[in-house]
């Protein structure tokens, strides 16, 4: 991970980490950015607004141009976030990812790139793997 400079709140780190998720495949979806808005009912967002979720992933979207952008964004949410939002934000790595019903190869390298930096532990990620499978099974 590399050093980085700035810091976000905890409301952008969390759509950050949504919207590297959407964009691992260099390919966001409808059904993932519909699950970005999904979220902002969700109690940690209570006090944010929702309109600024746009602007919010933008600006992730240009800290991702730069070389060093993945590393840089996930040590900014990283920063930002306790270690129980810590597995919030993986939760909504994966729920966005879930969201087009298949994970592609990108995507699963993401997962495990944030996974790493924001240190949840195997138990702990696979936990939260499987509910969210359990939340997106059709079948």
């Amino acid at each position: 991970m590399t050093e980085q400079t700035g810091t976000i709140n905890v409301h952008a780190a969390l759509i950050y980490a949504m919207t590297i998720s959407a964009a691992a495949d260099s390919n966001m979806t409808d059904a993932e950015l519909q699950k970005m808005s999904d979220t902002m009912h969700l109690p940690v967002f209570q006090d944010f607004n929702s309109d600024n979720l746009p602007h919010v992933a933008a600006e992730c979207a240009e800290l991702l141009v730069d070389e060093d952008g993945l590393d840089t964004v996930i040590g900014l949410i990283a920063n930002a976030l306790s270690p129980g939002l810590r597995e919030t934000a993986y939760a909504l790595c994966l729920e966005v990812v879930a969201a087009d019903l298949k994970a592609e190869q990108e995507e699963l390298r993401l997962l495990e790139l944030v996974r790493y930096g924001l240190d949840i532990d195997r138990l702990t990620a696979a936990a939260i793997e499987r509910g969210v499978s359990a939340r997106h099974r059709v079948a």
